[in-house]
C-alpha cells in the first residue's frame, strides 16, 4: 500500500498550526477545483488535498497519522504495524463530518487508517441540535480508546495502569497530546476485542449533566508463542523428524505452565492436537490447539548430511506420490 504524505500534498511542515492547515486547504481547493481549474490532474489533486485536509484538521486523526509517519521509511511499501493506534483517546463513536469531500473517493490508505471511524455519534449530535451547550443540561460525550494487554492477563485477571493520550489544539493552533493515567481492572476471561466501560471517565457534562463514559477496547499484544481466535489459542510446535516419525513425549508451554504432551507416531507436519480447556478461561473455556511443525536438521551439518545420504540410498519414499509424479 502506498503511504500518503499529507503534509507534502498540502505544502505544509509537520508542525503547521490549524490556521495554516485551513489556509492551505482554501488556497489549494481553489487552485484545483475541477469546475474552474486548468491545472493538469486537477481532479486528482483536488481529491488528494481534500483527503489530506480531513486528517490534518482533526487533532485526533492527525496525532494518529503523525505516529505512523514517524515509523515509515521513504521508498518502502506501507503496512499498518500491529497496535498502531493503541493508547490514543478519541471523543465519541466517530469523527467530524467531511468537508464536502465524497468519502467514496478517499484512498485505500485513508480507509485502512480511518474507515472504521467514519460513522458519527448521531445520538450526541441529535441531543445538541438547535441548542447551545450553555443553555441545556447535557451528558458529556463518550470517549473511546484501544488498549494492549498481555495474554496472561486474561488467564488471571489483573489491575493495570494505562496511559492515554488525548490530542488537542492549544491556543496557538498546534496539536498537543495530553496524557492521563488510569488504573484499570482487567477481568479474568476477557477476549480479544472485548470492551470495558469506565463510568464517568469521558467528556465532562454541561450545566450539571453527567460525565460521559470511557470505553476501552482490549486487544492482546503479539505473543511470542500463541495466536488467539476467540477464547482458543494456537501454538506452533517444532518437532524433530524422529519425534514425528517415532512418537515422543515432550514438554510444551501453556499460559499456566509446562505440560508433557504425547506426540503420536507417524505424525505429519501441520497435524493438530487439541488440549481441551487449556485456552482462555470462560463459562465454556477455550482450547489450546498445538500445530505440529517438522523441522529438519540443516544439511550443512556433516553428521546430518551423512544421514540424509544414507536415507536417500536406503529408504524408498516419494513425497510427491499424490501428484502422480
Amino acid at each position: 500500500m502506498e503511504f500518503k504524505d499529507y503534509y507534502k500534498i498540502m505544502g505544509l511542515k509537520p508542525n503547521a498550526t490549524l490556521d495554516e492547515v485551513k489556509k492551505s486547504y482554501r488556497r489549494l481547493a481553489r487552485k484545483y477545483h475541477p469546475d474552474v481549474s486548468k491545472e493538469p490532474d486537477a481532479e486528482r489533486n483536488f481529491k488528494e488535498v481534500g483527503e489530506a485536509y480531513e486528517v490534518l484538521k482533526n487533532p485526533e486523526k492527525r496525532a494518529s497519522y503523525d505516529q505512523l509517519a514517524a515509523k515509515w521509511k521513504s521508498g518502502q511499501d506501507f503496512n499498518l504495524p500491529p497496535g498502531w493506534d493503541a493508547g490514543y483517546e478519541y471523543r465519541g463513536a466517530g469523527s467530524e463530518e467531511f468537508s464536502g469531500v465524497d468519502s467514496a473517493v478517499f484512498s485505500d490508505f485513508f480507509e485502512s487508517l480511518f474507515g472504521h471511524n467514519q460513522q458519527r455519534s448521531h445520538a450526541h449530535q441529535k441531543a445538541g441540535a438547535g441548542h447551545s451547550n450553555a443553555q441545556i443540561q447535557m451528558k458529556g460525550q463518550d470517549h473511546h480508546a484501544r488498549v494492549l494487554i498481555d495474554l496472561e492477563d486474561a488467564f488471571h485477571g489483573a489491575v493495570r495502569e494505562i496511559n492515554l493520550q488525548s490530542p488537542q489544539i492549544d491556543p496557538q493552533g498546534y496539536v498537543i497530546n495530553k496524557t492521563r493515567s488510569l488504573k484499570v481492572k482487567i477481568p479474568k476471561g476477557v477476549k480479544q476485542g472485548q470492551q470495558i466501560r469506565l463510568t464517568g471517565q469521558g467528556e465532562p457534562g454541561t450545566k450539571g449533566g453527567a460525565n460521559g463514559d470511557l470505553y476501552l477496547k482490549l486487544e492482546f499484544r503479539e505473543h511470542p508463542f500463541y495466536s488467539v481466535v476467540g477464547h482458543d489459542l494456537y501454538l506452533k510446535l517444532p518437532l524433530a523428524p524422529w519425534e514425528a516419525a517415532l512418537g515422543a513425549k515432550i514438554k510444551v508451554p501453556t499460559p499456566t505452565g509446562q505440560i508433557e504432551l504425547t506426540i503420536p507416531a507417524d505424525s505429519g507436519s501441520d497435524g493438530k492436537l487439541r488440549l481441551k480447556a487449556r485456552g482462555i478461561p470462560a463459562k465454556t473455556p477455550g482450547d489450546l490447539y498445538v500445530i505440529l511443525q517438522i523441522v529438519l536438521p540443516p544439511g550443512t551439518d556433516p553428521k546430518a548430511k551423512a544421514l540424509y545420504q544414507q536415507m536417500q540410498q536406503q529408504v524408498t519414499f516419494n513425497p510427491r506420490a499424490n501428484l502422480g509424479v
